[in-house]
């Protein structure tokens, strides 16, 4: 009967479609042939076991058959049940995930604002440098992307180095950190412990050690001539590199309290003439590439001018 009624349908829809009607039988009944098959066979092997053992020969067939589609049953069911605790399971895993993620992005925005408020305070204990450490920071993202770094977390691990390159000088009395004139030798060698102090208060936090890296080499030079292990070449962290020009760039063309900010083209000049010596030259390099953008934003927005109590006194050795 099924295959009379497929092959008189497929003919149907063969002549409507202007399709063979083999085709169309194949393509739309062929799955069902094995079905009714094996339906067939086991239909006439039921027959054959009951014209010759009777009902008992046919319990004997069927009960195994019936049993081990129970079981076959049984084994869907509780693997339904799996399939459904697994995707419930897997919601309590999204949610939970999403919660995480959203608790994660709340503890990162306060652990900003903390960084920020320490920059901020330590801008207030030494006011020469006021908006310095924020401005670099922003610069050597700046620069670093230009240079190919375009994971944020290694970029922020970048901006947070940069922006607490001066947290040892927390460690720094204020007679050394805010003489009015000359440090002595021995000032000079206290002052110049702030690098590893900072990478000592920042590497306690685990998340915070990249960062401290930086701290620790912000005043090694390409030359190997840096302070505090001497550090040469591409020993020293590529974020420090990076640091280093715009420090540089920022203390050259931002206002002081006792002098005016230089032009632009000054600290052009003089980050040129340090590529190899002073300065990585691949960043160097980078840096120049940027340089009309950043004197055009120098030009544009200006640079604020502190005046703390004694504004006048005359520039001194210091380490910015």
């Amino acid at each position: 009967m099924f295959l009379v009624s497929a092959v008189l349908v497929s003919v149907a829809m063969a002549l409507d479609g202007g399709r063979r009607a083999d085709t169309v039988f194949f393509s739309n009944f062929g799955w069902l042939v094995p079905h009714y098959l094996a339906v067939a066979a086991a239909s006439g092997g039921f027959a054959a076991v009951y014209a010759n053992l009777g009902v008992p020969g046919l319990l004997v067939l069927v009960l195994p058959l019936a049993a081990s589609r129970y079981a076959m049953k049984q084994v869907i069911d509780k693997t339904r049940e799996h399939v459904l605790r697994l995707e419930r399971a897997n919601d309590e895993l999204r949610t939970a995930y999403v919660e995480i993620r959203q608790m994660s992005e709340r503890l990162a925005e306060a652990y900003h604002g903390t960084l920020e408020s320490l920059v901020a305070a330590l801008d207030m204990r030494d006011q020469e440098t006021r908006g310095h450490s924020a401005r670099v920071a922003a610069h050597a993202v700046e620069l670093a992307r230009v240079l190919g770094i375009g994971d944020e977390e290694e970029l922020a691990m970048i901006y947070t180095g940069a922006l607490m390159h001066d947290v040892g000088k927390i460690g720094v009395p204020d007679a050394i950190l805010r003489k009015p004139g000359p440090l002595t030798d021995e000032e000079w060698e206290f002052m110049r412990r702030h690098p590893a102090l900072g990478y000592r208060i920042l590497a306690q936090v685990p998340y915070l050690r990249p960062a401290a890296r930086i701290v620790l080499a912000h005043h090694e030079r390409w030359d190997g001539g840096g302070y505090p292990r001497g550090l040469k070449g591409e020993q020293i962290p590529l974020g420090a590199r990076i640091f280093a020009v715009c420090d540089t760039y920022d203390a050259i063309v931002s206002d002081r309290p006792y002098r005016k900010g230089q032009a632009a083209a000054v600290a052009l000049r003089e980050i040129l003439s340090g590529a190899g010596s002073q300065f990585d030259p691949r960043v160097v390099e980078a840096f120049e590439s940027l340089f009309p953008k950043w004197e055009r934003e120098s030009t544009e927005r200006g640079t604020p001018i502190y005046l703390p109590q004694g504004a006048g006194r005359r520039e001194r050795r210091r380490a910015s």
